[in-house]
């Protein structure tokens, strides 16, 4: 049974040291432990530090391409490392790395496959109340667009079984939390939480620039994966939004039809048809984005079974 422990990381070479030292090497439950640091086209000398402080394994991209593109990549060299489990975690120390044999026991037991561990919002002194207001309502909105019960969806100390690892595919430019939620949840992958503790504050956040933008990308994302997963049911929305304004608008034009003959109410019904066409197109499209959604998932098959044999036949580093 091996840990791979990920750490994705862009100009952390004063952070990532210390990170690095306090990792465990033994866990109980798992024969080996092995260290992944993902470089993601650092400017300083993180892959240096990185090899310096002892992590086993280091790759580092000519350019960088972004948080959740880097996840995406760390799952997949994790993989190819002959990966049983596998935990990640954040390259400023933001995580208590001794609850990591608490984070993966839902796993060793069989009870999850995916494991969030949450902070407790109201212990971090550098979380401003409306931080906390605004990380509680995503939550409450993320675990209703994925069926978990998380209270934490924007953690990203996690850990997750190869099965796991092998069937989440990251589509967002933006962070890997909030989807890969919404995906396990759709696509049927066990996913618990255990309560987690925290380290002081090391620099600033490089995700979140303001808590506008923060909101703003995140329902971006978050609408992004639910019509990427449920495109009947977003179509059908959407459509049904224009077309019953035209249902409401057409009849009233047919009580002015009838009781006055409908002089000057011509625009309601150029309006409700214009509404009602562009509704029914959008019904449509929702029946082909339902029909690649079916094409998707069969992908999604495939690359889970070849992701499945990573590392398995011979070891690479």
């Amino acid at each position: 049974m091996k840990l791979v422990i990920q750490i994705p990381a862009f100009n952390e070479e004063a952070q990532l040291a210390a990170t690095l030292a306090e990792l465990p090497r033994e866990v109980p439950g798992v024969d080996a432990v092995e260290i992944l640091v993902v470089d993601d086209g650092s400017r300083d000398a993180t892959s240096r530090v990185a090899k310096d402080a002892g992590a086993d394994h280091v790759r580092r991209w000519p350019q960088n391409r972004g948080l959740a593109a880097t996840f995406q990549s760390a799952l997949d060299e994790s993989l190819k490392l002959g990966a049983d489990i596998i935990v990640h975690t954040d390259a400023d120390n933001q995580y208590a790395a001794d609850d990591i044999a608490k984070l993966i026991r839902p796993i060793l037991d069989g009870n999850a496959d995916l494991v969030v561990g949450c902070r407790d919002m109201d212990a971090i002194p550098h979380f401003s109340p409306t931080k906390r207001a605004l990380q509680r309502l995503g939550s409450a909105v993320v675990r209703r667009f994925s069926g978990t019960t998380i209270p934490d969806t924007t953690s990203g100390f996690r850990a997750y079984s190869r099965r796991a690892a092998a069937r989440l595919n990251v589509v967002s430019g933006y962070t890997y939390t909030l989807e890969t939620l919404i995906q396990a949840g759709r696509e049927g992958i066990a996913v618990a939480h255990v309560p987690i503790r925290t380290n002081p504050k090391t620099r600033e956040s490089r995700l979140i620039s303001s808590n506008l933008s923060y909101i703003a990308r995140s329902v971006a994302t978050i609408l992004k994966i639910f019509t990427l997963y449920e495109p009947i049911k977003a179509f059908t929305i959407a459509g049904m939004a224009l077309i019953v304004p035209a249902i409401a608008i057409g009849v009233r034009f047919l009580y002015f039809y009838f009781t006055t003959g409908g002089q000057g109410k011509i625009q309601s019904l150029i309006l409700a048809a214009t509404l009602a066409i562009v509704g029914v197109q959008i019904l449509v499209l929702g029946v082909v984005a339902d029909m690649q959604a079916a094409n998707r998932r069969l992908l999604s098959d495939l690359l889970e079974r070849e992701r499945l044999h990573f590392g398995r036949e011979t070891d690479s580093d």
